[in-house]
């Protein structure tokens, strides 16, 4: 049995189609990242996975429980941290989890265990009886995953779990997913983050305007454009160096400026590799480091969402 299985899913809001014929499986215990630009229909599809709201046609089914017909059935599997905290702020960090835990009918004995436990993973024990009024933005978002997990979901949904938090708090929710990948629970992940979906996931669908564009794992995506390699360079000093120099050499398709060091789009790494070094003392600098690097994840959502609209020239990493 799956975990979730949708069979041609489309919704419409008067003419606007925002998916189409979507199709996808996800197995239990499987960390699965859903990825896609603003508007690409991510938001609509956890909406009625979630029972919020319904497809125009096909199906979902949540442990093979139809999302329309037996909602509340497929909702007792799963737990659900949406983007935006949903703590309240005039209570406790207990009190927050424990009215989750009730929310999801969870006995007292139960829900009082369980709440003593999450607040030790995620670090809040010591701020558990403090009002979340004055919790950084860190601290709410690891209660709000706590809160998602008190029920002990089969399935949690984390829409965006890492966005703009401190090192801390991204430590920690990653080594919890990891956590709940490794104890058998099925993990569905939103993300802008697309490093966090290589790091994290087994496999990633990516869609693009209401359809999904590609599902593999993230190694087999990459094997799928070969063709966008690089090389890294850094030089000394880096001043020196402007990224139209390299632009300009013969086998390089692109320059990015990536920190400290420029990464060198091309189709020939070893043709670029000569390049650099006989650029370097043309240019009175050093190379201090090279490397050869093959097609990201980013990469491939670049290419298959069609976002990749830049020529050869000179390009900020976001």
């Amino acid at each position: 049995m799956h975990a979730i299985e949708t069979l041609g899913i489309s919704k419409r809001f008067g003419d606007l189609r925002a998916l189409s014929d979507v199709s996808f499986t996800v197995g239990e215990g499987e960390t699965f990242g859903f990825l896609g630009p603003n508007g690409a229909g991510k938001t609509t599809t956890i909406r009625i996975l979630t029972g919020i709201t319904a497809p125009t046609s096909g199906t979902a089914r949540i442990f093979g429980h139809d999302i329309v017909r037996e909602t509340v059935a497929a909702r007792r599997q799963m737990g659900i941290v949406h983007e935006t905290s949903n703590i309240y702020t005039d209570l406790s960090a207990w009190r927050n989890l424990m009215f989750a835990a009730e929310l999801y009918r969870v006995g007292r004995r139960e829900r009082e265990k369980r709440g003593a436990e999450l607040l030790e993973v995620f670090d809040l024990a010591d701020r558990q009886h403090d009002r979340t009024r004055g919790f950084s933005k860190g601290m709410k978002r690891r209660l709000t995953l706590a809160m998602g997990l008190v029920n002990s979901p089969r399935l949690l949904f984390l829409d965006e779990p890492t966005s703009g938090l401190d090192v801390q708090s991204n430590l920690i929710i990653r080594d919890v997913i990891r956590g709940l990948n490794e104890d058998g629970v099925t993990v569905f992940l939103t993300t802008h983050n697309i490093e966090e979906a290589n790091l994290t996931c087994d496999r990633v669908a990516i869609i693009d305007h209401g359809r999904i564009a590609a599902i593999d794992s993230p190694e087999r995506l990459k094997e799928t454009i070969q063709s966008v390699q690089s090389v890294e360079v850094a030089f000394h000093p880096g001043g020196r160096v402007a990224a139209d120099d390299l632009a300009a050499l013969s086998r390089v398709r692109e320059v990015r400026k990536e920190g400290d060091k420029f990464r060198l789009i091309t189709e020939d790494p070893p043709g670029v590799l000569e390049e650099v070094m006989a650029f370097a003392p043309r240019a009175g600098v050093r190379v201090i480091s090279v490397n050869t690097r093959g097609p990201s994840l980013e990469d491939v959502f670049i290419r298959l969402t069609g976002l990749d609209v830049r020529t050869k020239g000179v390009t900020t990493a976001d």
